[in-house]
């Protein structure tokens, strides 16, 4: 197998914080500078574009396909029988509701899926989320199946854009 050197990628390995990545981003906390800012700040730096008070949604920092996003709750849990039934059907309302906003966006179809705890492969195994995965016609091509390698040739910054706008649309009906 060959590897492609990814440096960008260093800080998500790399980092050790005493606060959970998303119970930071949970709080407004600007992941850059651990402050506290007003939310519509710190949303937009951190890259979430819905939020509610049970749980909020934002983009992979290391997207799998372009408009890769997590649902995530605000509560720290590790595992899903430990949420309410109430939050666990609010998540996956919001689920129903994310893969046609990402069939808008132009995805062919959708993975969803949760890695729960380290030995289900969660990168952050101390809170759950849940992955929306966007899969477009020819997104495992040779270049990914003989090169073991992902190309992302999008700009992150106008597809954060895109999905903030749709959500307004997709999950405004929801209480």
């Amino acid at each position: 197998m060959d590897y492609l050197y990814a440096p960008w990628r260093s800080d998500y390995f790399g980092s050790k914080q005493d606060l959970c990545v998303f119970c930071a981003i949970s709080k407004g906390l600007n992941l850059h500078t651990n402050a506290k800012q007003d939310f519509s700040l710190s949303d937009e730096t951190n890259r979430v574009f819905y939020r509610d008070s049970k749980i909020f949604c934002v983009m992979n920092k290391f997207p799998y396909t372009p408009g890769h996003f997590l649902i995530i709750p605000h509560q720290h849990i590790h595992s899903p029988e430990l949420l309410s039934l109430d939050t666990w059907l609010h998540l996956q309302t919001f689920a129903q509701k994310g893969v046609a906003l990402l069939k808008e966006f132009g995805a062919s179809g959708v993975n969803l899926g949760m890695n729960i705890e380290k030995a289900g492969g969660a990168g952050i195994p101390d809170h759950l989320h849940l992955h929306l995965v966007p899969r477009y016609i020819g997104d495992t091509n040779f270049f990914t199946t003989i090169g073991d390698t992902r190309a992302y040739g999008v700009d992150f910054d106008k597809i954060f854009k895109r999905i903030k706008a749709l959500s307004k649309t997709h999950f405004r009906s929801i209480n």
